[in-house]
């Protein structure tokens, strides 16, 4: 069963064999039922665009507690919320130091989760998700920035970066359902620790594709929107031995280069 707001994609969920339920999370009564209906709940909406709260995260917890409550439920969230690490590593026991509205939406959300699992006893787990990439669907992959030749920092000022192939994100996402703790926090990333820079080289050197240009930060507000510039404004690391020990997942992709390689579609220009 799949919640939808799309009376148009109801065909196309039924297509996959997916049960369609109408609903709107900016419309809390529009959830009434789904009180009751699922077993396990995957949560992947982002929050609203602006303010610094997520009430939709707040509304669908409040219509899972209508009834009887599910068995278990996890929440995509980001790693924006621990900020910028200044290139440390980023455990699931450090202090969250989100340094964006975005990201502090996020926080919001968590603690919406963390809060129905304590409450309600459903084992809540909150999924901490950096840049996901694949090679098989549409802007996935560093290709089409790299036909555009957008640059990159220079390597005094780059930043480490975070990537998972969307393939190990969906069994983690499974696996959390199944297998998380209650109220347990989990880095979702492959292995591979590069900078953003080395990243793109890398991804360049697969695709048979110029590197990218290096500009230094000073100047980098020229060349880059405001978005990319937030992302290039964070460091850190992020440790997965939880997701490996107590989710038991072995990820197919562990690096960004068998993950860009997977798919011939990935390396096409």
């Amino acid at each position: 069963m799949a919640l939808t707001s799309s009376p148009e994609r109801t065909a196309e969920l039924r297509a996959h064999g997916i049960t369609p339920l109408l609903g709107n999370l900016d419309a809390p009564a529009t959830l009434r039922r789904l009180a009751g209906l699922a077993t396990h709940v995957l949560h992947l909406a982002p929050p609203p665009g602006d303010g610094w709260g997520d009430p939709r995260t707040r509304a669908l917890t409040r219509a899972l507690g209508l009834r009887s409550s599910p068995q278990a439920l996890a929440y995509g969230s980001t790693s924006g919320v621990y900020g910028d690490c200044q290139g440390g590593f980023a455990i699931e026991t450090r202090a969250t130091n989100a340094d964006t509205p975005r990201a502090r939406r996020r926080i919001d959300a968590e603690s919406s989760i963390r809060f129905f699992g304590r409450r309600t006893g459903v084992r809540s787990s909150v999924l901490r998700i950096p840049g996901i990439y694949a090679p098989d669907r549409v802007g996935g992959t560093p290709q089409t920035r790299l036909l555009k030749g957008t640059p990159v920092l220079e390597a005094g000022d780059d930043v480490y970066t975070n990537h998972i192939h969307a393939d190990d994100l969906a069994r983690a996402c499974i696996a959390a359902l199944w297998r998380g703790q209650p109220q347990r926090i989990y880095n979702v990333n492959d292995d591979t620790c590069l900078k953003m820079g080395d990243y793109f080289d890398l991804a360049a050197d697969l695709y048979g594709l110029p590197r990218p240009p290096r500009v230094p930060r000073s100047t980098a507000r020229e060349h880059l929107s405001l978005m990319v510039l937030s992302f290039m404004s964070e460091s850190r690391r992020m440790d997965n031995t939880r997701l490996k020990r107590e989710l038991g997942l072995k990820l197919r992709y562990p690096t960004v280069a068998t993950g860009l390689l997977a798919s011939p579609a990935g390396l096409t220009s």
